[in-house]
């Protein structure tokens, strides 16, 4: 979670509020709660403005590395929250 910190910073975007989250609630849970959310995150959102979806932690999820810290359910709400903002990269963690 803080690696896709330091890479938002990397592109200018200084996801403060994102590193709070992280630090209160720790890594998986942070990641469960923005996923879990009805609305995407103002972090999501910003990184789609920015292009960089690749970015999100709902596309982080989907990583093969991540994909068992996650339900099947919480999976689909990755792919759904990506493809309903136009996603359309295969695999969905590629990067631009």
């Amino acid at each position: 979670m803080l690696g896709i910190y330091a890479d938002a910073k990397a592109i200018g975007y200084n996801a403060a509020r994102f590193v709070q989250m992280v630090d209160e609630m720790g890594g998986l849970r942070a990641a469960r709660d923005l996923i879990n959310r009805a609305q995407p995150s103002e972090g999501f959102t910003h990184l789609w403005e920015l292009k960089r979806l690749d970015l999100a932690v709902e596309s982080r999820a989907l990583k093969p590395e991540f994909r068992s810290l996650f339900s099947a359910a919480e999976r689909d709400l990755c792919r759904k929250r990506l493809a309903d903002y136009g996603w359309n990269r295969e695999p969905p963690w590629q990067e631009f």
